[in-house]
């Protein structure tokens, strides 16, 4: 079944096409866009939103908690992905932050063909855990729902993006409601020495 991928704000993708459209990005961008001599394109929009550390993981109602940060676009040149472009919000409304490459490009693109593969439609978005350096391919049952907005539910799918965090798989997908608890375990930080804890 297709994934519903959302369409970006405008200013979002005018920013990274004027990036890509910039000498700069084949001057100074990823080891990957130097390399490429035809076209470059930006494609598949995610939203990626960060799981809230700053209040409790978990809202009064086992909601997760979750901000959006940007958006981010796999970069193509020819049949291939060769990096990313990651915009930030601005007092205007979106700007180019920059671009990358690595283990998260490769696996974001596998994610993806894995969610296509599910027999449910999912809203594709990315949810970062920084604190456990950690990006997760996020399949949020709600096709219809703003991308900017909301938490995961309970019965959303996390696909857990390599290199993930010692004892999580990577690529083996999991409900919101089984993974978050383990992960809220981890982001406890751990007790003073020689407090009561």
């Amino acid at each position: 079944m297709p994934l519903h991928v959302s369409q970006a704000p405008a200013p979002a993708l005018h920013s990274v096409l004027a990036a890509l459209g910039s000498p700069a990005a084949r001057e100074t961008g990823t080891p990957a866009l130097r390399s490429v001599q035809g076209p470059l394109s930006a494609e598949l929009p995610l939203p990626v939103h960060v799981l809230d550390i700053g209040a409790p993981t978990l809202g009064s109602a086992g909601t997760p908690r979750t901000r959006l940060v940007g958006w981010r676009f796999l970069i193509r040149g020819g049949d291939h992905t060769l990096a990313a472009a990651d915009t930030v919000p601005t007092a205007d409304g979106w700007s180019f932050s920059h671009f990358s490459e690595g283990p998260y490009i490769a696996s974001t693109e596998k994610a993806l063909y894995q969610a296509e593969a599910a027999q449910s439609g999912w809203q594709p978005r990315l949810l970062s855990v920084p604190e456990l350096y950690m990006l997760t391919l996020w399949l949020h049952g709600d096709t219809d729902a703003d991308p900017s907005q909301g938490a995961p539910d309970g019965a959303d799918v996390l696909i857990p993006l390599a290199p993930a965090p010692p004892g999580i798989a990577a690529h083996r997908p999991q409900r919101v409601a089984d993974l978050l608890p383990r992960l809220a375990v981890r982001l406890v930080p751990p007790p003073l020495l020689g407090s009561t804890a």
